[in-house]
């Protein structure tokens, strides 16, 4: 074990993190050994990563000096943020500053960021196809980490920039599965007109920094994207039918009918949907299958998650 190069994990205990932590703690030969952050070391997710053999320790990304003793003496950093968390794109930009400047404190050798793109360099805030958000923002919780690929530069980090894709998951924890209609028939709203949604299991988000983590210095300074599956809401419609043994319709939501819903964080989804469908061709290219299995083999396409995971998705709407 002492041999072992550390990972430090942020949101060991989520989606993310943990599935790079899993991945490492599950493979027995590993040259990794997992440095799990977590707020909460009683949490039930933190527990199970320390009785799989993860080292469990208390940070918060608000509080740059306890990111150093997390991250000091470890080899790499997995960071990732939670905008969802507190809805602030400020905040989230200060957290990501902090752990750049955590992590050349502590002379981490390789850092994997989970990114998005800043969509303000495509949709300028006076472009009026979406509206701006917040006052500075157009899709907040994607623009506020694309600014902030800039502190790992700025302070000097040897980062890879990890481009992840839409959740499958989120069909299962999100509420965006199937909903039954007043008719008693099921539709799949998804606001992407017909153009392909970039998905992935949020597991292999984890499983594919584990492949960067391996492969070395190869892919630091470089922005890479990862994805399961391209698949239209259409071809969506017809996976969901098939495996959950009932007729489901696609339902193109209109973008702005999608930023009326009311949950917070709607008019960001929205924005998001037409961002992607309005830059398709430049968001599915930058996240490519071919190199998604080359760093994780075991890569699952849509019909493959849905085989795992399809007993978990609600239909009860």
């Amino acid at each position: 074990m002492d041999n072992k190069k550390v990972i430090t994990v942020l949101g060991a205990t989520g989606a993310q993190g943990g599935g790079l932590a899993n991945a490492i703690l599950n493979d027995s030969s590993s040259d990794f050994a997992v440095r799990a952050v977590t707020r909460n070391k009683e949490s039930d997710n933190a527990k199970a990563l320390a009785g799989k053999g993860a080292e469990v320790v208390t940070a918060d990304l608000d509080d740059t000096e306890s990111l150093v003793k997390a991250f000091s003496g470890a080899y790499g950093v997995f960071a990732v943020t939670n905008f969802w968390e507190h809805f602030s794109p400020t905040k989230e930009s200060q957290q990501v500053e902090n752990i750049a400047k955590a992590a050349k404190e502590a002379g981490v050798k390789h850092v994997i960021w989970s990114t998005l793109e800043d969509t303000r360099k495509r949709v300028p805030l006076e472009d009026d196809r979406m509206p701006t958000l917040m006052g500075n923002y157009k899709v907040p919780h994607f623009d506020a980490k694309g600014e902030s690929d800039k502190f790992f530069k700025q302070y000097d980090v040897p980062t890879t920039n990890l481009l992840t894709s839409f959740y499958w998951d989120n069909l299962i924890h999100f509420g965006m599965g199937p909903k039954k209609g007043e008719d008693g028939n099921y539709r799949f709203p998804l606001p992407m007109g017909d153009k392909p949604l970039s998905g992935i299991a949020a597991e292999d988000i984890g499983l594919s920094a584990y492949g960067i983590f391996k492969a070395g210095d190869e892919f630091i300074g470089k922005t890479v994207g990862i994805v399961g599956e391209h698949l239209t809401g259409a071809e969506m419609a017809t996976k969901l039918s098939e495996a959950l043994n009932t007729e489901i319709a696609y339902f193109p939501v209109p973008f702005d009918m999608y930023r009326g819903f009311d949950f917070p964080g709607a008019d960001d989804l929205g924005n998001m949907f037409q961002y992607k469908h309005d830059f398709n061709d430049e968001f599915v290219g930058a996240r490519k299958v071919e190199f998604t299995k080359s760093i994780n083999p075991k890569a699952l396409n849509f019909s493959q998650w849905l085989d795992k995971y399809k007993d978990k998705i609600p239909m009860d709407n």
